[in-house]
């Protein structure tokens, strides 16, 4: 895919799964739970209304019991290919506090029962791509694809 968006990261895998089975990793709650975090982070809550308007909920809990509550707002759902979603809005449409970034998840099948996974990160200012980075964008969803990568290996 290519965006006119400035200031993206991004993380693209290939996998030996179908997209079908990535997807579905995305989208079953209690799937998610189990990949979306680096451990020994873990994802004590998962609420995904699946359709544009629709509402996420993912709440991290981190190793000394922390969480962090990550709302957001489906725009675009193509089962099995894209999924979109935004923390712009914090249900319907009802604007967030302070947006920081749209994500964007493209699974292409390429042959043999593998898939491209790239996943995008869309940030409003340099300031906020910059914030992402440190906060260990790369590190940290690299071990969330190699656990996304496990668990599609298993289900």
């Amino acid at each position: 895919m290519t965006t006119e968006a400035k200031y993206v990261l991004e993380v693209i895998r290939e996998f030996d799964a179908p997209r079908e089975k990535i997807f579905r990793a995305w989208t079953e709650p209690e799937l998610l739970k189990q990949w979306f975090t680096p451990r020994p982070w873990t994802v004590s809550l998962a609420e995904l209304d699946l359709r544009p308007g629709g509402a996420s909920l993912v709440v991290m809990r981190g190793p000394n019991g922390e969480e962090f509550p990550n709302r957001g707002v489906y725009l675009e759902i193509i089962p099995n290919e894209k999924i979109v979603v935004t923390d712009a809005y914090v249900s319907a449409w009802v604007p967030s506090e302070k947006p920081f970034m749209t994500a964007i998840v493209l699974l292409e099948d390429i042959g043999g029962g593998r898939t491209r996974y790239t996943w995008q990160a869309l940030h409003w200012t340099a300031e906020d791509m910059e914030t992402h980075e440190k906060m260990g964008f790369h590190e940290g969803w690299g071990k969330a694809a190699d656990q996304l990568a496990e668990l599609v290996s298993r289900i």
